[in-house]
């Protein structure tokens, strides 16, 4: 390991992005809370990521902050010189700084720098001098295209730190699950029937799959496996879950606006399968080890469902790769297009390798 890493102890992360984010940085995390006996992990995430992080169990303390470099996120200048204040007081002896390959590091390398943190790691497409103590030169997109959480991996590699186990990884609180069991036993879900949770939302509408399209979708699933069918989402998402329900010709239960993140978390290791749009629950399946189909809208390449049983569906087009939350041909033809029977047959795919590993 480096030599000024190997003595850092009171180490911070930076990752200010939602959820999945937070999720796909999980082995990266742990990579760093492994490589020292005694180290102690702090994050500073966004609101959003910190109800990720509290499922983490590398991470010993999480601080939130409203960074207003971020997308749509309100942040005020009383805020950064909280943010400065509370970086010094901490006295870390360095920080990492996790960002997509289309975000800079260096405003939170500045802010940094101004708290005295004596290192910093980040990757960075220009020359950041003395901002970054350890600055590993960014090659996306120019030269290639990693997975996200593959991206992060090499990020605390160049410093010496690399994990155990590369796998997403979160720690259920037993409440949690037993909350979730009771709700599912109070819905009337029987057992022997193969559980199918469904998420037909995502932040950005270029990666939502039509609710129509998805109602016929999961009516073919229940037809061909006879799989008891639970929508979640949440409460913002309500309408357009009641929309995928008010279409459905079979049976299906909805929990929108109904769990906590880590009751959703136990919903969907409870599940055998789940068929969700490139948002959240994906990332949740895949730290669960559930099996899961991925509408995957072809905004980015990135963010596939990490070593976990998959199938990702998407209908290839010449725009691919965007990066837009709004379809800028305004056909959103990636997701549109694909066949609702090709769903069911990743769902009965899903279950029956499923039913031969049990």
């Amino acid at each position: 390991m480096d030599g000024g890493w190997q003595d850092a102890v009171n180490v911070l992360g930076i990752r200010l992005d939602s959820i999945g984010d937070v999720l796909m940085t999980t082995p990266a995390l742990r990579a760093l809370k492994e490589s020292h006996p005694r180290r102690r992990l702090t994050l500073l995430t966004s609101r959003s990521g910190a109800a990720a992080a509290r499922l983490v169990p590398e991470i010993d303390a999480i601080r939130t902050f409203d960074a207003p470099w971020m997308k749509a996120v309100p942040g005020t200048p009383r805020g950064a010189d909280a943010l400065r204040a509370w970086l010094a007081a901490e006295r870390f002896d360095a920080a990492v700084i996790f960002t997509v390959y289309s975000q800079s590091p260096l405003p939170a390398a500045y802010a940094c720098w101004l708290a005295g943190v004596p290192r910093a790691l980040a990757h960075c497409r220009e020359n950041p001098y003395q901002l970054l103590s350890d600055w590993v030169r960014d090659p996306e997109p120019q030269e290639r295209i990693r997975h996200e959480v593959r991206r992060q991996l090499d990020l605390v590699a160049a410093v010496g730190c690399r994990p155990r186990d590369e796998r997403l990884a979160i720690a259920i609180p037993p409440a949690a699950r037993r909350g979730a069991e009771t709700l599912l036993a109070a819905l009337g879900l029987r057992r022997g029937r193969p559980l199918l949770v469904a998420h037909a939302g995502a932040t950005a509408a270029s990666r939502r799959y039509p609710p129509a399209s998805f109602a016929r979708a999961l009516d073919y699933a229940v037809a061909e496996t006879g799989c008891d069918v639970l929508l979640t989402g949440t409460a913002a998402e309500s309408a357009l879950v009641d929309a995928v329900l008010a279409a459905m010709t079979a049976p299906a239960l909805s929990l929108a606006g109904r769990l906590e993140l880590a009751e959703l978390c136990a919903v969907v290791e409870t599940a055998d399968v789940v068929v969700t749009n490139n948002s959240s629950p994906a990332h949740i399946a895949a730290a669960t080890g559930t099996p899961v189909v991925d509408l995957y809208a072809l905004t980015n390449p990135q963010h596939t469902p990490w070593q976990v049983e998959h199938r990702l569906l998407y209908h290839d087009v010449s725009c691919r790769y965007c990066y837009k939350s709004i379809c800028p041909a305004g056909h959103n033809d990636c997701l549109r297009k694909i066949e609702p029977r090709a769903v069911a047959a990743a769902v009965v795919d899903l279950l029956e390798r499923r039913g031969d590993a049990r």
